[in-house]
């Protein structure tokens, strides 16, 4: 397999797991903070608050447009929906207008969000480039890698800013996990949910395992040497509903993600195994602890974790990238290098129920 290329470096603090009282106050975690924070915002390079819009207002593109309206540092100019009636109810709750046209909605928008099923992100996002707009990619990038090179060409082109949408990398527990992790050796994430129809226009391995992909690219930082993967059908014609991969890292560690869109309960755990600590945490609670040792003993010591909306905080991340023209935080080359893992994962799934 082609081995994916590791994330680029950021500023994260590293050391030893910090002590609670070293931790310091994480960043404002709710829309309302988040407003109080940017009441006065920098105008920065566009000079004037982000005007931004919503494409595709279903059941995550109605939230982008009611946080987008909330923002001190940007308008929701507008929505546009391939259903008028959810364009409409969607408008009216956030006293904004609809747009007849995706064209019409990019004239009138610095930013917006693409919110839309996933074989769709490529065809919106071109013609969102060509009006010069700054786009939030809702996760996956798209369905191909061919088709992220055409994303990557055109924004490049259009000189515009791309953010993927993982996510978990605007949730508080990933924000401990990037401070506290330094070389983990092993681990475990499962991410389970009831069906629901929406996003099977891909498989499990797309619609859910894609965020524990990118969370574990982020924290192991290392070429994959190579994955071991399966997977099963149960409601879906064609995709995988179940799937499982081993993924063996060049520095050695290894990670083990289990992925259901079929299960009786929603979980979202991550268990990360390295010299100094175990640590356990549940990016749905946004809670968890840690053992340590200690004096020969292990020692359990609950981690404090702000909670917050992680959309909210992602969403505000965005505007302030498109004010001051920033690298997004999860950008197209963490977004493309998720999605290529994705694919060879899918691919070998596919493989293995064409032999039985």
């Amino acid at each position: 397999m082609t081995k994916a290329t590791p994330t680029p470096e950021r500023d994260v603090p590293k050391g030893p797991l910090a002590r609670p009282e070293e931790r310091g106050r994480q960043e404002p975690t709710d829309v309302g903070d988040l407003a109080r924070t940017t009441r006065t915002p920098p105008a920065g390079p566009l000079g004037h608050r982000a005007k931004c819009g919503v494409v595709g207002v279903g059941y995550l593109g109605q939230h982008h447009a009611r946080i987008y309206s909330q923002l001190a540092n940007c308008e929701l100019v507008g929505v546009y929906d391939v259903n008028p009636t959810a364009a409409a109810t969607v408008a009216e709750a956030y006293k904004t207008q609809v747009f007849p046209s995706i064209e019409a909605l990019a004239e009138a928008c610095d930013a917006v969000s693409v919110v839309v099923p996933t074989d769709k992100h490529c065809d919106v996002a071109l013609q969102l480039f060509e009006k010069k707009c700054h786009l939030l990619i809702e996760k996956p990038l798209c369905v191909s890698l061919e088709e992220a090179e055409r994303i990557l060409e055109a924004s490049k082109r259009n000189q515009c800013i791309v953010q993927v949408g993982h996510i978990e990398h605007f949730n508080p527990v990933m924000a401990f996990l990037e401070q506290a992790v330094e070389s983990p050796r092993y681990i475990v994430a499962d991410r389970l949910a009831p069906f629901n129809p929406r996003g099977t226009e891909v498989g499990v391995v797309l619609d859910l395992m894609i965020h524990d992909i990118g969370i574990i690219l982020q924290l192991v930082r290392s070429p994959v040497n190579r994955v071991e993967s399966i997977g099963v059908n149960v409601l879906s014609a064609h995709d995988e509903d179940i799937a499982n991969a081993r993924i063996v890292f060049e520095n050695g560690c290894i990670a083990n993600l289990n992925t259901s869109r079929v299960s009786l309960k929603k979980v979202r755990e991550i268990r990360i195994f390295q010299q100094n600590a175990y640590l356990s945490l549940d990016f749905m609670n946004q809670v968890g602890h840690l053992l340590r040792k200690q004096a020969g003993t292990l020692h359990k010591e609950d981690i404090p974790i702000e909670k917050g909306e992680p959309l909210a905080l992602e969403l505000a991340s965005f505007v302030d990238c498109v004010q001051h023209h920033k690298t997004p935080k999860v950008n197209t080359d963490l977004g493309r290098t998720a999605l290529a893992l994705a694919i060879e994962i899918t691919s070998q799934i596919q493989d293995l129920c064409k032999i039985s």
